[in-house]
């Protein structure tokens, strides 16, 4: 998935995408709210983890701004602010969870997995096509029942492309979901990526799942 950090302890922040990175997302990190809904309102983000108490616009300003602008992307507070007024107050400006440092990584991880399924409309952990399944969890990528070797970037591209099954996705669409903006690579990075992917997932197995849009992109679909 890609997801935003907004932190202003950055050594708490470079930690937090460190985390997430090596989980397989993508993940872009700020320090204030207004750069934060700056980040938000210029890409589609899986979800946010915002901390309250930042500088220009504190995270709870900043939730409710993206709210009145429409945007319902998943936002979790993670911050110092322990006391039921506090997380009252945060829940009621438009966040979907509050976890309370310290934390744990692995709750963490698991609260973006929650929010998500909600957001998305799916009750498991699991998204499939055909005989194929992806397991948001544990990462493990089945076909035919099949265990599927992927790389942590093939894993986030065919998360992506599972989570919008039968939709018609631009090259574009898919770089700036999969790819957080300190990418540096080729101008053919999503090709060279779904030519991997059809190698692991497609060939040797029917039918097709990956579907080449002539001119526009991409559809992962069990029909041709």
């Amino acid at each position: 998935m890609r997801i935003l950090v907004a932190e202003d302890d950055a050594d708490l922040k470079k930690i937090i995408v460190k985390k997430l990175s090596a989980d397989g997302h993508a993940v872009d990190g700020c320090d204030n709210g207004r750069e934060a809904l700056d980040f938000l309102e210029s890409a589609d983000y899986d979800a946010a983890i915002l901390d309250i108490m930042m500088p220009e616009m504190d995270g709870l300003a900043a939730v409710q701004e993206l709210r009145k602008k429409g945007n319902v992307t998943p936002v979790i507070f993670l911050t110092a602010r322990d006391t039921v007024s506090d997380k009252v107050r945060g829940l009621d400006s438009g966040a979907n969870d509050y976890l309370v440092k310290p934390f744990s990584f692995d709750e963490l991880s698991a609260r973006i997995r929650a929010v998500t399924r909600t957001v998305s409309k799916t009750p498991t952990n699991i998204h499939s096509l055909a005989d194929l399944t992806l397991d948001t969890r544990t990462h493990e990528v089945r076909r035919a029942g099949q265990l599927i070797s992927l790389t942590a970037r093939e894993y986030m591209l065919l998360e992506y492309l599972l989570r919008n099954k039968n939709r018609v996705l631009s090259r574009q669409k898919i770089e700036d979901n999969v790819w957080s903006y300190d990418y540096e690579g080729g101008t053919n990075v999503v090709g060279v990526y779904i030519s991997y992917l059809r190698k692991k997932i497609d060939d040797g197995f029917e039918p097709k799942l990956i579907h080449t849009i002539h001119g526009i992109g991409y559809c992962m679909k069990e029909e041709p």
